[in-house]
């Protein structure tokens, strides 16, 4: 039984994987800097090397740990965002025009859990067809594919984006980047609660207003600087933060990659809800939105998908 339940993770989605060595972790059972041990050593040194070079390479020339012979330590961490901007299925189109998306910066195909291997066949589809779209509304020379500039508007992002260069004494970028990073690791971990997500979004709050008077790092130069790089992107991640923070606070149930220690359970009611975040005069503004049914051809496709799986495979 106990062989059973070991295979039985080792092919599990990473979620899974990912929210079983969290609760190692927190169980006081987890390595000593925070994960777990993988031990891979019943395979072969040959098979190893052959099937996981890249991984045998840099375990034993960043941390001195042959992986044919020695257990590694392992721990969760991102790696893919489930979710971006909305686009047209067909062409990739945003709702800005001019602007088209595909891959992991556009939102809506993967739902909850990205799978392991769906993101190639993503960027494969989808961006042939955002390729053909932005191609196609080039040629077509339309006022709808002509992207509109409001030259107060560039003159405020420059501005915006060469200001931290003339703060020579302003907030540090990397500070501010290790903050965020720890309080999303704090706040928004593997399994999150509405408290930690509520304190988070504080924390990220005040980030925000202090990234206002950042600095370059005290490096004034334009070719390489990358104290001026961080600072510019702050605020993406900022925003990114918000966004899943609020969303998190949100969605009060588990689904997918989104588990809830106060809402342990998925709610069906929100199966065909997704949530938006819009720019508003108070700030970032977090809506629910039901998704429209899926077409007949393409709602028989997934059924008939769905019913090659077995019981337990559908788990």
């Amino acid at each position: 039984m106990e062989r059973y339940d070991r295979e039985r993770m080792e092919l599990s989605s990473r979620d899974i994987v990912a929210r079983a060595i969290n609760s190692e972790v927190h169980a006081g059972r987890g390595s000593p800097h925070g994960g777990v041990f993988l031990d891979i050593t019943h395979r072969k040194a040959d098979y190893i090397k052959q099937k996981l070079p890249s991984m045998y390479e840099q375990f034993l020339k960043l941390a001195k740990v042959d992986i044919t012979s020695q257990p590694m330590e392992v721990a969760p961490t991102i790696h893919y965002a489930m979710g971006g901007v909305r686009v047209d299925a067909e062409t990739g189109a945003t709702t800005v025009p001019g602007l088209f998306a595909a891959g992991e910066v556009a939102a809506g195909l993967h739902g909850a859990n990205r799978l392991g291997g769906n993101s190639l066949s993503d960027l494969l589809v989808f961006g042939k067809r955002a390729g053909e779209g932005a191609a196609a509304a080039a040629k077509s020379g339309s006022s709808a594919a002509e992207p509109r500039f409001d030259q107060r508007e560039i003159d405020d992002a420059i501005a915006g984006l060469l200001a931290p260069l003339d703060r020579s004494d302003g907030e540090n970028p990397y500070q501010l980047q290790a903050e965020i990073q720890e309080t999303m690791s704090n706040h928004a971990p593997i399994v999150r609660d509405g408290r930690g997500l509520e304190a988070g979004l504080a924390k990220i709050v005040e980030l925000g207003s202090r990234s206002e008077s950042c600095g370059a790092g005290g490096s004034r130069t334009l070719a390489f600087n990358p104290g001026w790089h961080t600072a510019g992107d702050l605020h993406s991640m900022l925003v990114n933060a918000e966004a899943l923070l609020r969303s998190g606070m949100e969605r009060k149930e588990s689904r997918g990659a989104h588990a809830r220690s106060d809402f342990p359970t998925t709610d069906e009611q929100l199966d065909d809800v997704n949530l938006t975040a819009e720019k508003s005069p108070d700030g970032m503004v977090v809506k629910p939105q039901r998704r429209p049914p899926l077409p007949a051809y393409l709602a028989e496709a997934v059924r008939h998908a769905y019913a090659r799986y077995t019981p337990e495979e559908r788990e």
